[in-house]
């Protein structure tokens, strides 16, 4: 279609020269006709002398002297003016326009609603990435563009109960990624709703939180935190390029990161977070979350093992994935103390007025009710709670 356009484009500035031409031509025939006193353009007849009015027929006595007299020169009419054609533009439209004549008075409705249809038609222009807009992004490879999040969903680090020794340690090792020193890529996997995720972002936003009073070291500046969600992960080597050169410090955060059966993006994934020949950038580290310790399911790797000629190389294909991560970070069930007390530090922190004996017993009924005790389960009746006393989780 767009070829057809640029072809009609073409026939129409063919017209607009053959129109042109055509102008000269008059204007030179007007011309000759005003020096040769009206005769017409015959070639037998070039040689031109003036008729006397007066007499019937011309003297042919005077013909010699007037033909070799020099014809008296008339001044030709200048020609208009012909503007040059405007530059053309990156947009479809002046394909038409361009081709436009100053003697056109209207133009073609029906050729620019066909321009404008095409303008909506066209793939809109690539952005560049802002890595100064924000200190959260989210991957969206479809526009290979990253969206800056303003507001991250996370909960303060004091109150993450009852996982204080796996706080230290993710905390220690984004610290020395924030320095610049060498650092591990970990897999933080177990019980649902004990805090993993919430983990990972609450870390991020402590250690900005401490380099905020080191601006002007060159190992100063803010991390970034990039999630990519478990469908994109096959994007990821287009995401590292991007993060490659963006100048900053990236944690990549990958959320309930698991593999079934049948899905075999597990193996391009672990060349590259290690073994590749480009690896992985020295401004990015890889957090991942899992229910799974090795990211697949039990009976995917059961199934190999029965039906594998060597069983421990089958186990080994399966499981060196998680080998790609250096920090393994388990997450158990807690028990009811620990659940209580992750209930008390959310009153407190909101300062919902309920008695200790009462919020247990409330927190403990809404434990059964669920089915399980977790950071999750604790929220969740934090906010049932609040709903109730008419006060907002600011």
């Amino acid at each position: 279609m767009l070829l057809h356009f640029l072809l009609l484009g073409a026939d129409q500035k063919e017209i607009k020269d053959r129109k042109n031409k055509d102008q000269r031509q008059k204007h030179l025939e007007y011309g000759w006709f005003r020096r040769t006193g009206g005769l017409g353009k015959s070639v037998r007849n070039k040689h031109a002398w003036p008729r006397d009015r007066s007499k019937s027929s011309p003297d042919y006595n005077d013909r010699a002297h007037i033909c070799n007299r020099p014809a008296e020169l008339t001044p030709r009419p200048a020609l208009p003016i012909m503007s040059a054609p405007k530059p053309a533009s990156h947009t479809i439209s002046s394909i038409f326009i361009m081709n436009k004549t100053p003697e056109d008075s209207t133009d073609d409705p029906l050729l620019h609603r066909i321009a404008d249809a095409l303008e909506r038609l066209a793939p809109p222009r690539a952005l560049e990435n802002d890595f100064d807009a924000a200190d959260a992004f989210t991957w969206h490879p479809e526009r290979g563009r990253l969206e800056p999040v303003t507001r991250v969903n996370l909960v303060a680090l004091p109150l993450l109960k009852g996982i204080d020794d796996l706080r230290d340690i993710l905390l220690k090792n984004t610290r020395c990624f924030a320095a610049g020193l060498p650092a591990n890529n970990a897999l933080l996997w177990g019980a649902r709703g004990m805090g993993k995720s919430s983990l990972i972002k609450s870390v991020h936003a402590a250690i900005n939180t401490e380099l905020e009073g080191k601006k002007g070291k060159a190992s100063s500046y803010p991390l970034i935190l990039v999630e990519i969600h478990r469908e994109d992960v096959p994007t990821l080597p287009d995401l590292l390029r991007v993060l490659g050169g963006c100048g900053r410090r990236a944690i990549l955060f990958c959320d309930d990161l698991s593999f079934d059966s049948s899905d075999s993006t597990y193996k391009s994934l672990k060349a590259v977070l290690e073994g590749g020949i480009e690896g992985r950038p020295g401004n990015v580290i890889f957090y991942a979350t899992s229910n799974r310790r090795h990211m697949m399911a039990r009976e995917m790797i059961d199934n190999e093992t029965s039906t594998a000629i060597n069983p421990s190389e089958a186990v080994e294909e399966k499981v060196s994935l998680s080998d790609r991560f250096g920090l393994w970070l388990g997450f158990h069930s807690c028990d009811q103390d620990t659940y209580f007390a992750i209930v008390e530090g959310y009153a407190s922190h909101f300062g919902l007025k309920i008695k200790r004996q009462e919020l247990h017993a409330q927190a403990n009924e809404w434990s059964v009710t669920r089915g399980a005790r977790s950071g999750r389960v604790a929220w969740q009746f934090i906010q049932d709670l609040a709903g109730s006393q008419g006060k907002k989780l600011d």
